[in-house]
């Protein structure tokens, strides 16, 4: 790990309030788009007049309605912030407006509680010193910690406002491979609601007034007790893959927090039962992301290859599992 050294940063962004936090106060909305910052520092901004709501100052306590227009215009002193780090990344591909980063199972995505190094954030400004000033540091979605797969980062400010307006928008195409217990039907679209937890906090769960949430799968491959699927996401909610498919009675193989019990592997041969039992992590891997180019206006989609792990067990199902 390197020191971080004392940098000017100079933000300037835009951001519309969304309408599902109407009636939240302008400093817990801040705290939700800018996670990155403190809240006592956007406080400071807030009441500095350095962050504007449709063109006006606000008080903390402020609460909003939707669609209030965020202007923040600020220069800081970055040290203290993120701390770069010398991580090897797979860079599948980068210009002067996108990074798109082969993300491996274990590396945590961003900073925070519990992972303050170590993150592919930090890996990020080590290698392009430039996303210091950039919101979230151009992340503008996440992988959990234990997938793997295809991540866009935004180099540019520009770039960042496209990227999470494809987002908001439903313009970004995300495929991914996923091996599940059980044989699905052989294809389905999972339209069900996902919030945190009612009473687990830390997980998120299906329920009735929760965002709505839509995964599409098709079977590629099966096997007696397991199949493998190809996953896409009309919406991106935490942990939605996850959710849907233990809600739909198929949980991701080596999924610790949302398989119920233990998965009948009763009849599988010895090879392929162990290695579906003792797989360390969600057999989950974003395989494919397709983005509309910040820079060009053209679609690009880049794709990556299942990782060993997933090959491995793959090779063992398909050889001992009949």
């Amino acid at each position: 790990m390197t020191d971080h050294q004392s940098t000017k940063s100079h933000i300037q962004a835009q951001f519309e309030v969304p309408l599902e936090l109407c009636g939240t106060r302008i400093d817990q909305v801040l705290a939700k788009l800018l996670p990155d910052f403190s809240r006592e520092r956007l406080k400071e901004w807030l009441i500095g007049g350095q962050i504007t709501v449709n063109g006006k100052r606000w008080k903390p306590k402020n609460k909003v309605i939707g669609e209030e227009q965020i202007v923040i215009d600020v220069e800081f002193d970055s040290q203290g912030e993120w701390i770069p780090e010398s991580i090897e990344l797979d860079v599948q591909y980068e210009d002067d407006h996108v990074i798109i980063v082969n993300k491996p199972a274990g590396l945590v995505v961003h900073p925070g509680h519990g992972n303050f190094s170590g993150t592919l954030l930090n890996a990020l400004i080590a290698k392009y010193p430039e996303l210091i000033s950039i919101p979230r540091a151009g992340i503008v979605h996440r992988l959990d910690k234990q997938t793997s797969g295809l991540l866009a980062v935004a180099r540019s400010l520009k770039a960042q406002k496209s990227l999470v307006n494809q987002l908001r928008d439903r313009l970004m195409t995300r495929q991914y491979c996923a091996l599940v217990f059980g044989n699905p039907k052989l294809e389905g679209t999972i339209d069900a609601p996902i919030d945190r937890h009612r009473v687990l906090r830390t997980k998120m769960a299906v329920v009735a007034d929760g965002k709505p949430s839509i995964t599409h799968y098709r079977v590629l491959e099966s096997t007696a007790h397991c199949s493998w699927l190809q996953v896409s996401l009309e919406t991106g909610r935490t942990h939605q893959i996850r959710v849907h498919l233990t809600h739909i009675g198929h949980p991701l193989v080596g999924d610790p927090v949302y398989r119920k019990g233990r998965c009948d592997t009763s009849n599988t041969e010895t090879v392929a039962k162990r290695a579906l039992e003792n797989f360390p992590r969600q057999a989950l891997h974003a395989e494919t992301l397709g983005l509309i180019h910040p820079g060009t206006g053209d679609f690009f989609q880049c794709k990556v290859s299942m990782p060993n792990d997933l090959v491995e067990l793959k090779n063992k199902l398909n050889v001992y599992d009949v």
